[in-house]
């Protein structure tokens, strides 16, 4: 049974997964100056455990992870509970939970946790009740209650990678345009609200930083100016692997993480970059592809959510990175170094894959009611 499933697996997307994954350890192993052992062991160490967390995943049966989104969400929510009372604090942010071997990210989990709970809430949800306010306040409740957690840690960009893909999934289970658009108006309207009551100075000094970048070049602006001179010098080709001078004197910081795109710029250049993206945009299609052909609400809601997530990481990473958004500390999936990122993207592929795997499956739709 087990060999059957395999056989009849979606490989290309892990195979692309893992080809990004290992482009991760080459560009880490470049960005630590060559030392096998500050990152890029680490980070295979990660994609190896990662493929087995996925494709485990994948082969287990849809049914069973719809039936565990709730409970999935409620763990999560609980531990992000726990990072306020025991939260270990790194660069002035609380957002870990130490548990002796290793350090958790809840916030990263909460990522899958509200694409798999709201899936399984739109799916038990009768279609007329959709726009209707048990469709709405239903799923504003399951997105807001992480959020509200995430942002007390502080964490703009994980608060994002929440709410879009939330946000998303409200439009992609039929809500009305009338409310999406008195929605965005409202959000509109309390966005400057939101920047002076709702964001700690810091963030306040990221956004002004975006709006103004020479306004304090070696202070908040550093991260940025560093990063331009860093893409901008590598040119169409680049300088050469480990040849990177940005990366090699450590001109731009966080360079094996968040901005480890400012490396892959610098030493293969415009193409090198291009060629990245190409591969994102690859494996997002594919992904796609494969969410039009699950006839199940919560399978096509599940990998639309999980893509969605994906893209975001990709796009305000390289915007980020760019100049052209405000840094808020989201790592380029699958090549930034870091753990709990990691498994919960590869965690996330293989809950693409189950969907996949078992799209023909016939998944009962429950009352409508949240919990």
């Amino acid at each position: 049974m087990i060999k059957d499933r395999l056989y009849q697996l979606d490989w290309f997307v892990p195979a692309l997964v893992m080809v990004l994954g290992a482009i991760g350890v080459t560009m880490i192993f470049s960005s630590t100056g060559g030392i096998w052992e500050d990152g890029a062991q680490q980070h295979l160490i990660r994609l190896m455990l990662g493929f087995v967390l996925m494709i485990g995943i994948a082969l287990t049966d849809i049914r069973i992870w719809m039936g565990m989104a709730y409970p999935v969400y409620l763990g999560a929510l609980a531990l992000l509970i726990g990072v306020e009372f025991f939260g270990v604090s790194v660069n002035g942010s609380q957002r870990w939970l130490d548990l002796g071997v290793t350090r958790v990210q809840p916030s990263e989990i909460m990522k899958l946790a509200v694409v798999m709970a709201l899936a399984r809430f739109y799916h038990d949800l009768p279609d007329w009740r959709v726009s209707k306010p048990a469709g709405i306040i239903g799923a504003i409740i399951v997105i807001a209650m992480p959020v509200g957690l995430v942002m007390r840690q502080p964490d703009l960009g994980t608060s994002i990678l929440i709410i879009a893909p939330g946000l998303l999934l409200l439009f992609l289970s039929g809500v009305r345009w009338r409310i999406i658009n008195t929605g965005l108006l409202a959000a509109a309207v309390a966005l400057p609200l939101f920047f002076t009551f709702g964001l700690k100075a810091y963030q306040k000094e990221r956004v002004l930083t975006f709006l103004d970048p020479e306004r304090d070049p070696t202070g908040a602006s550093y991260h940025i100016i560093q990063s331009k001179i860093a893409l901008g010098s590598g040119g169409v080709n680049g300088k050469g692997f480990m040849k990177g001078t940005q990366a090699q004197l450590d001109y731009v910081p966080e360079n094996s993480t968040d901005f480890i795109f400012t490396v892959i710029g610098e030493e293969f250049g415009l193409m090198g970059g291009l060629g990245l993206v190409l591969l994102y945009a690859i494996l997002l299609t594919l992904c796609l592809y494969r969410a039009v052909q699950c006839k199940q609400v919560f399978s096509r809601l599940l990998i639309m959510g999980v893509s969605a997530t994906f893209a975001l990481y990709i796009i305000i990473n390289l915007a980020m990175v760019m100049g052209v958004a405000p840094v808020v500390g989201v790592p380029l999936p699958l090549v930034s170094y870091g753990g709990t990122v990691m498994l919960a993207v590869m965690a996330g592929f293989g809950l693409i894959l189950s969907a996949h795997l078992y799209r023909d499956q016939e998944l009962p739709r429950g009352t409508g009611l949240l919990l």
